[in-house]
């Protein structure tokens, strides 16, 4: 008998591996009428095989690939939320912090411009207390001791007052009755 060259040995190998000793024996066990046609069609049934289970081994692999870029897109995610909560965090600090010292500077403007006013709104003969606020009388006097004079608009002198007690006389004279 003469001998296979060592390549075309391992090309057997390759291409066969190790269906071809698994057929031969299959084929030994059954023993066939037809053994050539049996081994043809074993050899045929394998491939079927062989290729199904590659197929689900790539997908198998395809979706545990897929599985693992999820779930660092998950993780992506959670980490992009988190900073996006904490940048709101921030951003709302930040506004309260613009808010409260809008209100002070405000607050210190306006409180400013509100005494400048009263100041220039202070004539002679006038009081120190803010203006539009009547004057009530002390709380000891019983309401039968107390007089109470409301004049009619025909009586008033309007020129002798200070402007905001004319003001204040001009709106109570409109209210009371005729």
């Amino acid at each position: 008998m003469s001998q296979v060259p060592k390549m075309e040995t391992d090309y057997l190998k390759r291409c066969f591996g190790n269906s071809l000793p698994q057929a031969l024996a299959e084929v030994a066990k059954v023993q066939p009428s037809d053994p050539i046609e049996y081994l043809a069609h074993w050899l045929y049934h394998y491939k079927k095989i062989a290729t199904a289970k590659e197929k689900n081994r790539q997908e198998e692999i395809q979706l545990q690939e897929e599985y693992d870029c999820s779930l660092k897109e998950k993780e992506i995610m959670e980490m992009l939320k988190q900073e996006e909560y904490q940048i709101q965090q921030e951003c709302e600090k930040c506004h309260k912090e613009q808010i409260s010292t809008k209100k002070a500077i405000f607050m210190q403007e306006d409180t400013g411009t509100f005494e400048e006013v009263l100041k220039q709104e202070s004539l002679p003969g006038t009081s120190d207390m803010t203006p539009a606020v009547p004057q009530q009388s002390p709380p000891s006097e019983s309401a039968d001791q107390t007089e109470q004079n409301f004049d009619t608009p025909q009586e008033i002198n309007f020129e002798k007052m200070p402007p905001l007690q004319v003001a204040h006389e001009m709106l109570l004279s409109s209210k009371s009755p005729p």
